[in-house]
């Protein structure tokens, strides 16, 4: 019986990789990588690569729909769930790569409430990466929380009222997936006068990283889906 790993990437810098990370990236027998459209390549295995063997390891890219649908992602993440428990029955090793944290907005939390239902005897153990928030208060040179101050995390797609509601209650706001909702909360940052108190930051730790503190490019700016901000 093989062992399944989630193993967090970070956020796409390979050198943020845990030494244990790429200790079992580099050994074990099947690699799984999630991907939301199979026309773009996956920015989790992107992060690996140099550490993983595709002439003695087996890549599998795995699609995830991007969607709320849960009649969709169900059937997604039950394919998912079978596929990597049926390589653990047989013997094999798999790790299960997400960019970010395994249990933090990721895809793996289905996944694992999946293996412990249905697959209780295969061992799993999870590996932790640095989130996308941590590392863009790094590049951003930017402390999240101080003393007494409390921070919280919210998907833009929760609705512009809860990050309203949200801004007037803690020192720290971080929000993430803020493409869809982008224009209102530029609209809601001008009208609260946190415009000298954001920072924009898109596919941290990648070759596209992209930083902005000035208010005036951050609205002028087409986000990435990679992207969060944070506003103290």
């Amino acid at each position: 019986m093989g062992t399944i790993y989630a193993v967090g990437v970070g956020p796409g810098d390979p050198e943020l990789l845990t030494r244990k990370a790429e200790r079992i990236l580099r050994h074990v027998d099947v690699v799984l990588a999630p991907v939301s459209n199979p026309t773009e390549a996956s920015v989790a295995l992107g992060t690996i690569r140099e550490f993983i063997d595709e002439s003695r390891q087996e890549i599998i890219v795995h699609q995830f729909p991007m969607t709320s649908d849960r009649a969709r992602l169900i059937p997604a993440w039950q394919e998912a769930a079978a596929l990597i428990a049926g390589h653990a029955e047989a013997g094999r090793s798999v790790a299960f790569i997400t960019i970010g944290d395994p249990l933090f907005y990721s895809t793996f939390i289905y996944l694992l409430r999946l293996l412990r239902e249905q697959w209780p005897q295969l061992p799993i153990e999870i590996i932790p990466g640095i989130s996308s928030i941590n590392a863009a208060a790094s590049v951003a040179a930017l402390p999240l929380v101080e003393a007494d101050e409390k921070m919280v995390v919210i998907p833009a797609t929760a609705g512009i009222e809860q990050i309203k509601a949200a801004l007037s209650t803690y020192e720290t706001v971080v929000l993430l997936k803020v493409k869809p909702l982008f224009a209102a909360i530029i609209e809601l940052l001008r009208t609260t006068g946190r415009e000298q108190r954001t920072v924009f930051v898109e596919r941290v730790g990648s070759s596209r990283q992209k930083v902005l503190t000035n208010f005036n490019e951050i609205a002028a700016h087409s986000p990435d889906y990679l992207s969060l901000m944070i506003i103290k």
